[in-house]
């Protein structure tokens, strides 16, 4: 038995506008919705052994355990940042690897 993937309001907000620029970057529906498969295939890899993961350099700005998932190449890196709770991998944030989250 593996853990169970739960998204935060946050994070299905940022896949969400994060499948829209892709869409709206690359002009193709076709890229951006493979891209989304990829995405959540990554996620739900986390359904085993999520502890896999390193620990988040925003760790400690949380209360919680926060670890990340890369996924993407180059330009296209995304981080997946999610806790670990009982039977459960709560994905917290989907965040552009540009991104700084300490900002």
């Amino acid at each position: 038995m593996g853990y169970r993937i739960k998204y935060s309001g946050p994070a299905e907000r940022e896949i969400g506008q994060a499948f829209e620029w892709i869409l709206s970057e690359s002009g193709s529906r076709r890229l951006a919705t493979e891209w989304f498969h990829k995405l959540v295939a990554a996620i739900d890899s986390l359904q085993v052994y999520p502890e896999r993961c390193p620990i988040a350099p925003e760790d400690d700005y949380f209360e919680i355990e926060v670890r990340q998932l890369l996924f993407g190449k180059r330009r296209g890196k995304y981080r997946i940042l999610f806790t670990i709770a009982d039977e459960n991998v709560v994905i917290l944030h989907v965040i552009h690897g540009a991104r700084d989250m300490l900002r």
